[in-house]
């Protein structure tokens, strides 16, 4: 049995999540996959100050609290930023880390660094493209029944995460065990990016021939993977 935590990314709850928790937990493990703070069902308790740092301490606390150990810690999209600075400050519960066409950031570098975007930056709380944008861009290719749901739980996402600079002081530096999983179909964060974190993690390398979100479009190789990760 193998101790899960998924970290969703922009627009998202752990919700985006569901259909890899019931494959993962159907074979046996145990799996978190969390609502960050601000985001999905706790939109409402969206505040200033939320950021990936401030993210990261919620996942870090959660496996504290729960007495995970050997952790299989998987991050997409803009959760990558979360899942590396809880892993640095959980290093001693990470077994394995997996970046799921994940952001991967230097310290001090932010999202609109590396994400290709040519909205202006965001203002506000939370910021997030429209529906019919999201249904054109975000959740473009998946099957018709899953972009509806989708786009049913779509929400904005807490500005912080993409205009604070990610906070990492030797994650880096440590040697991990990592997998890295590009989605050949999706625009950002692009093939180039995660070739850089490959590299640095000295990862192994995946590629799925599917968009941004794999978990909906491919859960059963997104599993798979995981599993194997």
């Amino acid at each position: 049995m193998t101790n899960f935590v998924l970290v969703h990314g922009s627009y998202q709850g752990g919700w985006i999540w569901g259909p890899v928790v019931e494959r993962l937990r159907a074979a046996g493990h145990t799996v978190f996959a969390p609502t960050l703070d601000g985001c999905a069902e706790r939109r409402h308790q969206l505040r200033a100050g939320i950021d990936t740092t401030s993210h990261a301490l919620e996942i870090s606390e959660l496996m504290f609290y729960e007495n995970l150990n050997d952790v299989v810690l998987v991050g997409t999209s803009s959760g990558g930023m979360v899942a590396c600075r809880a892993a640095e400050q959980s290093r001693g519960r990470i077994a394995k880390l997996v970046l799921v066409d994940a952001l991967a950031l230097f310290n001090g570098e932010r999202t609109r660094d590396i994400v290709n975007r040519t909205a202006p930056p965001p203002i506000g709380l939370a910021a997030g493209p429209s529906r019919e944008d999201a249904a054109k861009s975000l959740f473009a290719g998946l099957e018709p029944a899953v972009l509806e749901w989708a786009l049913d739980r779509y929400t904005p996402h807490p500005v912080g995460c993409s205009m604070t600079p990610v906070k990492l002081t030797d994650f880096w530096d440590q040697s991990w065990d990592a997998t890295v999983i590009w989605c050949k179909q999706a625009v950002n964060p692009g093939e180039a990016h995660q070739r850089r974190a490959a590299g640095r993690l000295k990862a192994k390398w995946h590629e799925m021939d599917t968009g941004h979100y794999p978990m909906l479009s491919m859960p059963d190789e997104l599993t798979a993977l995981l599993l194997a990760a």
